[in-house]
């Protein structure tokens, strides 16, 4: 196995736990950036959520041309932050079904894995209930591909979500970006309907009403809350700047008493 462990960034484990929320009906998916270190540990310090040309209940496919966004995003990141950083794996969700990757996703992974050993994959699985408690959990694992006797099997990779003091940079792009993606993949879906020609009227109006009530449903999951915990954060910020400056003018006070003394 190339990688030993993961090590995740709790803001950028924010944002794929966000995303793979957003939606119930059909899986989401993206790509994981970060550094390998010298012991084959993986450092996940940001996420590029992906667009879905296709929505399926259940296959997510990531295409050539995104994997080359991707690694140019992940170059910019790099100068940026003034590290290394480079794709190092991919993430979707498994909406109501368990986290265990199935065929398909082991044999994706292991398609991903010839291009780069150190490629990992990482499994959101959301709205799926608990038999004993009744409610809803999240659960994660990340995976690798192993050959073993030319069939692929998952081999599970340990991860660790590491705290963080706040959202970076990164991160809050990116949350901010959900939306528009959302927005544009309901978009997408409803030119493709627009361009059928037989379509009688009354099917038109409802085809516009279902991609308005898409949109006011993006609006009042995603964009309100995520309006609001930004509102939220910013008066945090700004009562930590005041305590900060009373704390300076106590820090002044006193040095000037020890001069004066």
């Amino acid at each position: 196995m190339a990688i030993n462990s993961v090590r995740l960034v709790a803001d950028a484990y924010l944002v794929c736990i966000t995303h793979a929320l957003s939606t119930e009906r059909e899986e989401v998916m993206g790509l994981l950036i970060g550094e390998v270190d010298e012991k084959q540990v993986s450092h996940i310090s940001a996420v590029i959520m992906l667009r879905r040309s296709d929505k399926r209940p259940d296959r997510v496919e990531i295409s050539p041309e995104q994997l080359s966004d991707a690694s140019t995003k992940a170059e910019m990141l790099a100068k940026e932050l003034d590290r290394p950083m480079r794709v190092l794996g991919w993430y979707h969700s498994h909406p109501h079904i368990t986290v265990w990757p199935s065929h398909v996703d082991v044999q994706t992974q292991a398609m991903y894995q010839m291009l780069d050993d150190c490629f990992i994959g990482l499994i959101f699985s959301v709205f799926n209930e608990d038999k004993n408690s009744k409610q809803n959990r999240v659960q994660l694992t990340c995976f690798q591909s192993m050959n073993y006797g030319g069939q692929y099997e998952r081999v599970e990779v340990p991860v660790h979500i590491v705290p963080s003091s706040g959202i970076g940079s990164p991160a809050l792009d990116s949350l901010v970006e959900l939306p528009r993606i959302l927005s544009m993949e309901e978009e997408e879906a409803y030119n493709q309907t627009t361009r059928e020609k037989d379509l009688d009227l009354i099917t038109k109006i409802q085809n516009a009403s279902v991609y308005t009530k898409c949109l006011c449903h993006i609006m009042e999951v995603m964009s309100g809350p995520l309006i609001q915990s930004l509102e939220n954060r910013l008066k945090m910020n700004q009562l930590k700047m005041e305590q900060l400056l009373q704390q300076r003018e106590d820090l002044k006070q006193r040095l000037k008493s020890v001069k004066n003394s």
